[in-house]
């Protein structure tokens, strides 16, 4: 047996087991979001936030197959004292599956584990979307890992929740990161469902990124929060944050960067408000 056949065999029993999985996994999936789902669960996510009231009915529904899949794939671990209740797990499950909506088969399959702290916590060897920067302690409200973990901060992640209008959503921001870290890169660009979105995502919000960045350089304001001018990676999670709660106002102030931000996510919060 020649070292090239060897390598085909290996290569072969390789992606075999990689398809069965991948079969198993969306099997399994498929099974728990046929499961009735529970009352007390709609009515945790109707108390959520004012987002989660004015989703269409449509939509609704699937935020219900992924909460149920969320909940059933992560782990919840509470840090400091803080206790993890069926409220806690449904709310996050929540926000989390928000960014999921409308796009069949997205998951957040590299997501593990939830760890959350009862307030903001101190984060040593603090990282910037999982970038490292030098050892010091630094007071956060979450954090995202593409190891598969995400940090919350559970007070940060009720008064994101409450207030819709105010662009700051620490969930939508963690979660944003997961979405950006699936290829294994922490650099604001999203796995692309249609190989054709690439391009234009490319030239387009990076322009974006480059003009963010030198307004906030001249002291200038702006719809979105100026963390989004640390690097490209917070830029997409704070326009993620945007693009949810303030719609309108990131159409107005930036058309394009709201027209690919629909592009990847498929839907139009503006109908929600």
């Amino acid at each position: 047996m020649t070292a090239v056949l060897s390598i085909l065999i290996i290569l072969t029993g390789i992606v075999w087991y990689i398809l069965n999985v991948d079969k198993a996994r969306s099997q399994r999936r498929t099974e728990i979001m046929s499961r009735p789902f529970p009352d007390k669960w709609k009515t945790i996510i109707e108390k959520s936030g004012p987002l989660t009231k004015k989703l269409p009915e449509s939509l609704k529904k699937d935020l219900y197959r992924k909460v149920q899949v969320f909940i059933e794939e992560i782990s919840f671990e509470g840090c400091k004292g803080f206790e993890i209740t069926e409220t806690v797990k449904v709310s996050v499950a929540a926000q989390a599956c928000i960014l999921l909506l409308n796009r069949p088969n997205s998951f957040y399959n590299k997501l593990k584990t939830i760890l959350i702290y009862p307030d903001t916590y101190v984060a040593k060897n603090a990282s910037i979307a999982g970038m490292h920067t030098e050892p010091n302690e630094i007071p956060v409200a979450g954090q995202s890992y593409d190891s598969g973990t995400v940090i919350l901060a559970w007070r940060h992640v009720t008064r994101g929740a409450g207030n819709r209008k105010d662009g700051n959503n620490v969930v939508f921001h963690e979660f944003a990161h997961q979405l950006d870290q699936e290829d294994g890169s922490t650099d604001g660009m999203p796995v692309m469902r249609e190989r054709s979105q690439l391009t234009p995502w490319i030239t387009n919000v990076g322009k974006e990124y480059t003009a963010f960045a030198k307004r906030i350089t001249k002291g200038r304001k702006d719809v979105m929060d100026s963390y989004g001018s640390t690097n490209t990676a917070e830029f997409f999670a704070v326009a993620t944050e945007t693009f949810f709660e303030k719609p309108y106002q990131l159409y107005r102030k930036h058309p394009l960067l709201f027209k690919k931000m629909q592009d990847y996510f498929k839907v139009d919060p503006r109908k929600w408000v």
